[in-house]
C-alpha cells in the first residue's frame, strides 16, 4: 500500500489555491464561481448538516440530480463525514432508479426538483432548488479519519445486461487514483470542461482530480453540442474530456466551431468508449495544437489503467497506452494467459471492495488470485501498447467467425461519407447472427446502402460487412453519453430480411 495524503477521500482538495475551483456554467439557469476555500467551507457545511440531521458514519446518501455546484458540495460533504455518497443515474427507467435508492438502503435523497421525484416516497429527501439552504450547518468542520477499506461511494454500473450492481469504492481507491493521474505540464489553473454526468466515473474522477490538482472545472448540468461549444470558447478551456460521441456530435457543428475561438485547447481526452482513426483525425482538423489521448477505465477498477512507454515509444493513436508501472495487467483466452489478445484482467490500487449484496457476482468478478475480469477485450502490439477490441459479452458469431462490433464500427468510420457507425447483430438462422449498421452521414455526402457494403466488401472480411444499413440523423445517447444500442435495434423493421 502506498502513502498517501489524505485518509478521507472527501478531504483531497487543494488548500490555500487563489484562483476559482468550480465554474458551475448553469446549474440552476445562471453561472456561478467558486473559489477553493468555498468548496472547502460549503462541503464541511454539508457534512456538518448531515450530522445535524442524525445520520450516522456509514450511512449512505443517494444524489439524484443533473450536474451543479451543490451536487459536488453533496458528494465531497458526505464523504468528509463519514457517510457513502451514491450518485445516481437519474436516465434510468424510474422504477430502476427507485431499485437503486432502495438497494443502496438511503438514508436521505438529496437532488434537484426535476429528478427527486424519482426516488421512492418513502425516503427523507432535501432539494437543492427548495431547502438546501437548510441542510447546510456552516461552520469549522474536520473531515473524519477514515480505515483505507471503509466505503466512500457506491457507483452503480448502467443496468445494460440486467439491473444495476452498486460497486463499493473505498476511501483508498480513488485516493489511491488520484494520487497516480499525472498532470499535464502546463501552468496551474488549468480548465477543464466537465459535461459527463457525475454518476459516471468519467466527469466525477475528472472533476476529484482537477479539485486535487488546484486546476478549475467548468461545470455543464449536461452535455449539449451548443453549451459544449459555448463553454469550451467563452471560458478559455484547455482540456477538453468527454466520451467519443459528445466529441462526434460536437464535430458536426461546423458553423458553430467556425464561430467560436477554441484556440486555448490543448487537450483532448476521450475515454470510456472506442474511438476510431477517422475521429482522430476530425479532432486534429478542429484542435491543430491539442495533444489528443484515448482513455480508459472501469467502474470497477478505477481510471488509471495505462500511461506512456518506459522507453519513450510513441504512442499509436487508436491505442490506450502502455500498462501504468503501479498497475498489473494480463490478457486470457481460454482460461490461459496469452500475449497477443484476450479479456483483461487487472489489479490495482482502485479495485473495489466488492458489488453490494451480490457476493456471488463479486466472486465471479475476482480471480482467486485477486484480479479483476473486466469483460473487455484488447489486442497488445510488438511494443506492448494495448488497443481495445470489444466487450467479451458485444462479441457475436456470425457464420463461425466471432465479430466485434467496434471493429467494425472503425471500419465504416474511415469512408469519408460515414460520421458514425454502430453496428449491432440481429439472430439468423443459418449464420446465427449478421451484423447491420445504423450510420449517420457525413454532412453533406452522397451514401447510400449499397455504397457502404460494397465499402465494407473491399475493406474487411466479408462476413463482417453489414447486411443492412440504415441512416439516422443522430445517434440515440444512453445515460453515460454512449450510443444506446438498445433504442437503435427498437427501430429495426418487424420482420426485415437480411
Amino acid at each position: 500500500m502506498v502513502t498517501i495524503k489524505y485518509d478521507n477521500q472527501g478531504d483531497a482538495i487543494s488548500r490555500d489555491v487563489p484562483r476559482e475551483a468550480l465554474i458551475d456554467a448553469g446549474g440552476n439557469g445562471s453561472e456561478r464561481t467558486y473559489t477553493y476555500g468555498d468548496v472547502v467551507r460549503l462541503s464541511g457545511a454539508v457534512a456538518r448538516g448531515l450530522q445535524k440531521r442524525g445520520l450516522q458514519r456509514g450511512d449512505r446518501v443517494a444524489i439524484l440530480s443533473a450536474n451543479r455546484a451543490e451536487l459536488l458540495f453533496t458528494f465531497l460533504g458526505t464523504l468528509q463525514a463519514g457517510m457513502v455518497s451514491v450518485p445516481v443515474n437519474y436516465k434510468l427507467p424510474a422504477e430502476t432508479v427507485a431499485y437503486v435508492v432502495e438497494d443502496c438502503d438511503a438514508k436521505l435523497v438529496i437532488g434537484d426538483d426535476a429528478r427527486l421525484p424519482l426516488a421512492p416516497a418513502s425516503v427523507p429527501k432535501v432539494s437543492f432548488d427548495r431547502d438546501f439552504a437548510e441542510l447546510l450547518d456552516e461552520g469549522p468542520f474536520t473531515p473524519l479519519k477514515m480505515a483505507p477499506e471503509e466505503p466512500a461511494m457506491f457507483l452503480y454500473t448502467s443496468g445494460s445486461t440486467g439491473r444495476p450492481k452498486g460497486v463499493v469504492l473505498s476511501h483508498y481507491s480513488h485516493l489511491w487514483a488520484i494520487s497516480k493521474r499525472v498532470r499535464r505540464p502546463v501552468p496551474q489553473g488549468q480548465r477543464s470542461l466537465v459535461a459527463a454526468p457525475l454518476y459516471h466515473m468519467n466527469g466525477l474522477a475528472m472533476c476529484q482530480t482537477t479539485l486535487h490538482q488546484g486546476d478549475t472545472i467548468v461545470l455543464l448540468p449536461q452535455f449539449t453540442t451548443k453549451g459544449y461549444i459555448e463553454a469550451a470558447a467563452k471560458h478559455r478551456v484547455g482540456f477538453l474530456t468527454s466520451v467519443p460521441t459528445m466529441i462526434a456530435m460536437m464535430l458536426r457543428e461546423k458553423e458553430m466551431l467556425a464561430n467560436a475561438d477554441l484556440s486555448a485547447v490543448e487537450a483532448v481526452r476521450m475515454g470510456s468508449a472506442p474511438i476510431t482513426q477517422a475521429l482522430i483525425d476530425q479532432v486534429r482538423a478542429v484542435f491543430p495544437k491539442a495533444a489528443i489521448s484515448n482513455g480508459y477505465g472501469t467502474t470497477e477498477a478505477g481510471p488509471v489503467v495505462f500511461g506512456p512507454h518506459p522507453k519513450g515509444i510513441p504512442q499509436p493513436e487508436l491505442s490506450t497506452g502502455y500498462p501504468h508501472p503501479d498497475v498489473q495487467l494480463r490478457l486470457v483466452r481460454d482460461g490461459r494467459e496469452v500475449q497477443d489478445e484476450g479479456a483483461l484482467e487487472m489489479k490495482c490500487g482502485a479495485l473495489m471492495t466488492h458489488y453490494h449484496k451480490l457476493p456471488e457476482v463479486t466472486a465471479k468478478a475476482m480471480t482467486p488470485d485477486g484480479y479483476y475480469r473486466t469483460s473487455d477485450v484488447f489486442r497488445r502490439d510488438e511494443n506492448g501498447f494495448f488497443f481495445f477490441v470489444g466487450r467479451v459479452d458485444d462479441m457475436f458469431v456470425c457464420g463461425g467467425e466471432n465479430i466485434y462490433p467496434g471493429e467494425v464500427e472503425k471500419m465504416l468510420e474511415k469512408h469519408p461519407g460515414i460520421h458514425q457507425a454502430a453496428v449491432i447483430p440481429v439472430p439468423d438462422e443459418l449464420k446465427g447472427h449478421k451484423p447491420i449498421a445504423f450510420v449517420v452521414k457525413t454532412a453533406g455526402a452522397a451514401v447510400d446502402e449499397q455504397s457502404i457494403k460494397t465499402y465494407a466488401l473491399a475493406n474487411a472480411p466479408a462476413y463482417q460487412h453489414p447486411r443492412r444499413v440504415f441512416f439516422v440523423d443522430e445517434m440515440p445517447l444512453a445515460g453515460t453519453n454512449k450510443i444506446d444500442k438498445r433504442v437503435l435495434a427498437q427501430q429495426i423493421p418487424a420482420g426485415m430480411e437480411i
